[in-house]
This record gives structure tokens, C-alpha cells and sequence, in this order.
């Protein structure tokens, strides 16, 4: 067991690569009383091209497989997991994103009996044709209700205007019609290709004793036969550099219009620092036009064009990229209008200055470390950038390094009108 030290956060993180290839990580917090668990597998909604375990030829899986799956393996023969857990005094939760499945739980008692709970459940899959097309109703239910919901529309149609081919673009749930292709040996299909322990993360943050736990999760492993298990090659068609769509308008029944427009990133093939760097400089840049503090923020919000919805974000993984700005607005036109202004002003040098980046950095650096006393926060984001090639104990050190011309440079380089959208929701009169 390896023992890494982050002096200037004061943190102690163990780490141990089990024989079958599972990555362990622990992370122990005296004074904490919950414990919270995340076990991971790099796979998520944009992997529906891969060469199948024991195959030679790419297969194409029906959308929203991964989530699907997600839902699938808390069901077992003998009852539901999830009851398993709020018996032990555990409160268990997953989640499927475009990259990755979580599964988890938090507890502040039995954190050994949960965590086997935790290791056995994702690792013992059970899926028969009756319980797969019993699933089928429930996730289409979720879908339609995902369709009514104003927001999750506005961000997927933002991204399916950047998009022309990557499966980003693809909705994580899929669509009624692509579940009704699952079947069991989908499923089983993609569990065996991608839930091996090579392909995972285990993480487990809270008032443990590292070593013990340790011992724990050996012995765990141990006892389960993995045979070694080769690359897993994934196929992504290859993506034009513009956007698919400048502009798309939805009518749905909603009281205030929503307005964001997105910039698509060029650069998606940096990993590791490369990658952190660029994620963290693009979001500094943005806060320095767009935060709360700033002039074109209180412009926007005096006159009425904005509200309190207002937000910005970049996200940023291998293979893919983009930032959304936008909120809720009785001025959809205009707001996309003095968006779009201040982004291409920025690219040619305006609007960013030296004083507005230290005050920056101090706030993203703050804002980072009252993060880290968040038990879920630490798990979510360490796997998240770890499957990245990234370390979270990097990004204030990280923050630290961000010089004005580094975000000069990428203003630049990341703005660019052919790489600009606009998406509108507005009301359905």
C-alpha cells in the first residue's frame, strides 16, 4: 500500500493497485463521522462502439445501454440492493454519466458490511429477459419525464447543436425506442466488457483506518476469480471541428425563456496536466467575464436581461469538450447577442485583466478548499479526474500556476465564432 502526502492540503491518501487490476483508493478524515463509497467503472453513455470481451469485430450497442445497466444491477434474484442497504443503516445511490458508472453509499455505521455490500452487488451481476423488459417501463417513464423538463432540454439541445457525430450528443438515458432494443444479453455483453476490476475505481473517503480496510477489500477481491483481461478498444466516428447547428429554437410550455450558447472545444485529446490545465484556465477565464463580481454580470442583471439562473461552466473530458452560458430571460435575442459580444471581444483581448485573475484564482482556490471537506465532492471528482489521468490534489497548485497570458492565449484559442451556438427555449403561446 502506497502512502501519498499532500502537504499544503494536509491530506494523507492510501493506494493500492489490487492483483486483478482494481485501483483502490482511501482516503481517511479524522473527525468525520459518515463514511462515503464510490465504486466506478470507466464506462458511460458515449461508449456504444467497442470491441465485446472474447471478439474480434466493434459492435454498435442501442443508446442508453450503460444507464440502463446502471439501473439493472441493484436488482437481484433474491430482492432489491438498495433494501439491502437501508437495512445496514446505509443510504445508497448511482449514477450514469456521459464517461462513467458510479455506485455508492454513505454511512456512519456497519462501513465494512456496506462496503462488502458495495464490492458484491456491482460485482455479481443477475439480469433474465422477464426483470430487462420490466425495467423497459420504468426508465421510458423516466425519459418522458426528462422531456418535459425544461432545462435538461436546454442543455442537450446545446449539445446536439454542437455536435455532428460524437455520441455526446446522445441523450445518457437514450430513447424509448433505443431501450426497447436491450435485452439480456446486451447487458451482459457490455457488464463483462467493461466492469472488470481493471477498468475501475474504488474509492472510499471518511473516519476509516486505512490499513484495516485495506485488508478488506484484498481479502474481498481475492476470493473472486478475474481472468486477466486485455485493452478495452473503444471506436469514436471522427468529429468536424465546427458546429453542427448555430442556432435552434424549442417552444415548450414554460413561463420565462431560457437562452445559453455553448463554444465547442478544438483541443480534446490532452489527458493528465495537459488536460487539468486547459479545464481549470478555460474556467477561470469564464468567471472573469461572467462571475457574479464582474461588470458584465451586474450589467446584465440591472437591465433585466438576466437573472439569479445565470450560470457558466466548462466541461471538459477526452475526446470531448464545451462551455455553456446562459440562464432564464425575458430577452432571449439579446442575451445570446451580448454573450456572444463579450466572448468574441475577449478573444481579441478585451475585458480580461491581471487584477480581475488574481481575484479569481483566490476565489476558485477557496472555493476548492471548502469543497474537500465534502466526503461526496473528494470520491465524485478524484475518480472523475483520475480516469482522466488527472489528480484533484493538483488543482490548486495548478490554479496557482495559471498566468494572465496562459489565459490571454486561451481566450483566444478556444473562442471562435464557427465553434459558437445558440439554443432557446421559449414559451409555447
Amino acid at each position: 500500500m502506497e502512502k501519498i502526502v499532500f502537504d499544503q492540503l494536509q491530506e494523507e491518501l492510501y493506494y493500492e493497485k489490487m492483483t486483478n487490476g482494481l485501483d483502490v483508493y482511501i482516503l481517511p478524515k479524522k473527525g468525520f463521522n459518515k463514511t462515503y463509497a464510490t465504486f466506478t467503472t470507466k464506462y458511460g453513455s458515449v461508449d456504444n462502439q467497442f470491441i465485446p470481451l472474447n471478439k474480434n469485430e466493434f459492435v454498435r450497442v442501442p443508446d442508453g445501454i450503460a444507464h440502463f445497466l446502471e439501473h439493472k444491477l441493484f436488482e437481484k434474484e433474491d430482492g432489491d440492493v438498495f433494501q439491502q442497504f437501508s437495512q445496514q443503516g446505509a443510504s445508497a445511490n448511482a449514477f450514469t454519466s456521459f464517461t462513467r458508472t458510479a455506485y455508492l453509499f454513505s454511512s456512519t455505521s456497519n462501513v465494512m458490511k456496506n462496503l462488502e455490500t458495495l464490492i458484491n452487488f456491482v460485482q455479481e451481476p443477475y439480469f433474465t429477459e422477464k426483470t430487462v423488459e420490466k425495467e423497459k417501463g420504468i426508465i421510458g417513464q423516466e425519459i418522458r419525464m426528462y422531456e418535459d423538463n425544461a432545462d435538461w432540454r436546454a442543455y442537450f439541445g446545446l449539445i446536439q447543436n454542437m455536435y455532428h457525430h460524437h455520441p455526446v450528443h446522445i441523450d445518457i438515458a437514450g430513447t424509448v425506442e433505443s431501450i426497447d432494443q436491450i435485452t439480456k444479453d446486451h447487458l451482459y455483453e457490455c457488464y463483462h466488457t467493461f466492469y472488470h476490476p481493471s477498468n475501475m475505481l474504488l474509492f472510499v473517503v471518511g473516519s476509516v483506518d486505512p490499513t484495516e480496510m485495506m485488508q478488506f477489500i484484498r481479502k474481498n477481491q481475492e476470493e473472486k476469480d478475474f481472468k486477466e483481461q486485455p485493452e478495452i478498444k473503444r471506436r469514436f466516428e471522427e468529429e468536424p471541428v465546427n458546429v453542427k447547428e448555430k442556432k435552434q429554437i424549442l417552444k415548450m410550455n414554460v413561463q420565462t425563456s431560457k437562452c445559453q450558447v455553448g463554444i465547442k472545444a478544438m483541443q480534446t485529446d490532452l489527458k493528465g496536466k495537459e488536460l487539468l490545465k486547459q479545464e481549470l484556465t478555460i474556467n477561470v477565464m469564464l468567471d472573469m467575464l461572467f462571475g457574479r463580481s464582474n461588470d458584465h454580470y451586474l450589467q446584465l442583471y440591472n437591465e433585466g436581461i438576466i437573472d439569479d439562473t445565470f450560470y457558466y461552466d466548462y466541461t471538459g473530458e477526452q475526446g470531448f469538450g464545451f462551455a455553456i452560458v446562459g440562464g432564464d430571460t425575458e430577452h432571449p435575442d439579446e442575451l445570446a447577442d451580448r454573450i456572444q459580444k463579450i466572448l468574441l471581444e475577449a478573444k481579441s483581448g478585451q475585458h480580461l485583466t491581471s487584477e480581475s485573475l488574481e481575484r479569481t484564482k483566490k476565489k476558485k482556490i477557496g472555493g476548492f478548499l471548502r469543497a474537500i471537506n465534502s466526503p461526496e465532492y473528494i470520491a465524485n471528482q478524484f475518480t472523475r479526474y483520475a480516469f482522466n489521468e488527472m489528480d484533484l490534489f493538483d488543482v490548486v497548485p495548478t490554479l496557482e500556476e495559471i498566468t494572465f497570458e496562459a489565459v490571454q492565449k486561451m481566450a483566444h484559442d478556444f473562442i471562435d465564432e464557427d465553434r459558437m451556438t445558440v439554443g432557446q427555449i421559449i414559451p409555447n403561446r
